[in-house]
């Protein structure tokens, strides 16, 4: 039960601060394309996560034989994931990126069946096509169809695929700090992404990139969303079933939407809300009944 209480206390957290994260994209995206944009904020959130390891004394070392399960972390879920995710919110709006990508808990359901043998019931499978039916009301929006958008919600959707898989990758490296496995994630993307970022800069003014709405968004994506939003979804997975506490995703839209509305002026359509409620009902049905099955030594990671 303390595992559970802390675990949702993490993963709760995490959510609401990648909610605010959709508002941060939408500003720098104006100036700043998706794929150096993700590359600024890695090394941001590289130099932030070095410094808070050297505070915590934490070990870098890593066997072996855990190197490839660490680069596919890198690869689907700091790389593949993030620039889709960036790029769908580009072209749609920080309400249809929050609410989209936090289909990933149904979509965890299968990863967690798959690879870690958690439990799947006819529940849940139920929970995924509710949740994907949802993804779809949103992606093509009767009231708000546009090609673009279209190709958003494909990003999108994308995205919520590979960080499902990511998360339930996370749970077969149990042994090491967040900090340290977030670290050597964000680092595997940021190499990925120097080529094409490194020509980007060279060839654009620098002026529009020191607006401060566009370096203070960076930075926040860079230290807070990925040094602090990553940490404590790594460190809340330790603590329950991979299938259970993607649920907690859903701070994420519900924060989105709100700032979204709030700060941005973005409208919302009855298909958007149709779209919401059953991906809501779906997280919520996957989840119904379910606990952790996560070992209590698994605390010694708080």
């Amino acid at each position: 039960m303390k595992n559970l209480l802390w675990g949702s206390f993490y993963l709760a957290l995490a959510g609401s601060i990648w909610g605010g994260m959709f508002i941060t994209v939408r500003v720098a995206v104006t100036v700043i394309p998706p794929v150096p944009l993700v590359w600024l904020r890695y090394l941001t959130a590289a130099l932030a996560l070095y410094t808070l390891g050297i505070f915590r004394r934490v070990s870098w070392r890593i066997e072996r034989r855990d190197w490839k399960l660490l680069f596919l972390v890198g690869l689907i879920g700091q790389t593949l994931s993030i620039v889709t995710q960036e790029t769908g919110t580009m072209l749609t709006s920080a309400q249809t990126g929050s609410i989209i990508t936090a289909a990933s808990p149904a979509f965890m359901l299968i990863f967690a069946r798959m690879l870690l043998g958690e439990a799947f019931t006819v529940g849940r499978a139920a929970s995924v096509v509710m949740a994907t039916v949802g993804v779809l009301l949103i992606v093509v929006d009767p009231d708000n169809l546009q090609i673009a958008s279209a190709w958003g919600g494909i990003s999108l959707l994308i995205a919520a695929l590979t960080w499902a898989l990511m998360s339930v990758l996370l749970k077969r490296l149990p042994d090491y700090s967040p900090i340290v496995v977030t670290f050597y994630g964000v680092l595997v993307a940021w190499v990925l992404l120097l080529p094409y970022s490194v020509w980007w800069l060279a060839h654009t003014p620098w002026e529009p990139l020191l607006q401060p709405e566009i370096w203070s968004s960076v930075l926040y994506m860079g230290i807070i969303s990925t040094t602090c939003g990553f940490c404590l979804w790594n460190k809340g997975l330790l603590l329950m079933d991979a299938s259970v506490g993607g649920l907690f995703l859903f701070f994420q839209p519900v924060v989105g939407t709100f700032l979204g509305w709030l700060l941005l002026g973005e409208p919302v359509t009855r298909f958007f809300w149709i779209g919401s409620l059953l991906i809501a009902l779906g997280v919520v049905l996957a989840i119904r009944g379910g606990h952790s099955q996560a070992p209590e030594t698994a605390a010694e990671h708080r």
